[in-house]
């Protein structure tokens, strides 16, 4: 079956495409097989990360950068995740971004996928890069990632996105919150969306002195902001004359407007990220951070199948009458676990 639906996938059978994503989503067997298979032929795509406050027209962004990224020579395909909260009754996501996404919908070339966090922090649920790897495999040139936007936990998106998009508005003091955040830490791009509403100048003026600043401050660094310290290709470090700076750009994207710009600095900075060594820095620390979940993941389950219920609610209730500390409750549970191993191999 996995066979079947790979090869009119790589056909470009939407079809196919989307019972190859439902599996891998819900973490099945099949799905995993196709993700083993899809594998060599991903590494291709450029992975984009829009993320900033609720309210600050992610959606609608990325609905005009999709439309705009398709317009390119070669017409390349452009896929969208959107990650929803998720509902506490249902599991699901809950916003409906297809429906703020309607003007893509039509469009062969664009593929919508919405899928909940299922409490993810920065809103990036565990299956999001298993997502883009189909995509990539699939012949997307390009993903789109939108978050949801909760608060500082946002900087998860930059563990995924080879260019990373923040997202402001101006009116809501917003641009304090993102600081805090972390903005110069996250931020590849920044835009400041709904530009016709009354503070946008003062809020783009804001922002640019504070990303100056921060670069001022900062060093002396290697690297770019978010690849300090990684060794490049070739065994070079990027210096920080290569670094790139963050542009701050206006736009409405209702109407459109600053789209054209937009993907200009997108590709600027893919170009960027090719000819300093940083995509290939990327790429490596994206992979590390998914072998490291996985590895994580596989660890909790074997731990969970070996302990006993029993043997975890007693030690809940010893922490409860504080007999002892979490910290030597999660001692004695990894020895109990030890013990359990030993004695299943004699």
């Amino acid at each position: 079956m996995v066979l079947d639906l790979l090869d009119k996938m790589g056909k470009g059978n939407r079809l196919a495409l989307s019972r190859v994503l439902s599996e891998v989503e819900a973490d099945s067997a099949p799905g995993r097989e196709a993700l083993e298979k899809l594998f060599p032929s991903t590494g291709k795509a450029h992975k984009i990360g829009i993320t900033g406050p609720p309210g600050s027209g992610k959606s609608t962004l990325v609905n005009a950068l999709a439309k705009a990224l398709r317009q390119l020579p070669g017409n390349p395909k452009v896929a969208i995740i959107a990650v929803d909260p998720t509902s506490p009754f249902s599991g699901g996501a809950i916003l409906g971004d297809r429906i703020r996404m309607s003007d893509a919908i039509g469009d062969t070339g664009i593929y919508i996928r919405s899928m909940a966090s299922r409490g993810a922090l920065g809103g990036i649920s565990a299956r999001t890069e298993a997502l883009s790897e189909v995509f990539d495999a699939a012949g997307y040139a390009f993903i789109l990632i939108e978050t949801v936007g909760a608060g500082q936990s946002e900087v998860e998106i930059a563990r995924l996105a080879h260019t990373t998009i923040v997202v402001d508005i101006p009116g809501l003091g917003d641009d304090i919150q993102s600081i805090k955040a972390g903005i110069l830490e996250i931020a590849d791009i920044l835009v400041v969306n709904k530009a016709d509403r009354p503070g946008a100048q003062q809020s783009l003026n804001f922002l640019r002195n504070m990303i100056e600043m921060g670069f001022r401050t900062t060093a002396p660094r290697f690297g770019h902001h978010k690849l300090a310290g990684m060794v490049a290709s070739e065994g070079t470090q990027i210096t920080q004359t290569q670094g790139w700076l963050p542009p701050v750009l206006m736009t409405i994207a209702t109407k459109a407007d600053g789209i054209p710009q937009l993907i200009e600095e997108i590709l600027k900075h893919a170009e960027y990220l090719r000819e300093s060594g940083g995509w290939r820095a990327k790429e490596a620390a994206i992979l590390r951070h998914n072998i490291e979940s996985l590895v994580a993941i596989a660890l909790w389950e074997a731990w969970k199948g070996r302990v006993p219920d029993e043997g975890l609610e007693e030690q809940v209730a010893l922490v409860m009458n504080r007999q002892q500390s979490p910290r030597e409750a999660a001692r004695q549970l990894l020895a109990y676990n030890l013990n359990i191993k030993t004695s299943s191999s004699e």
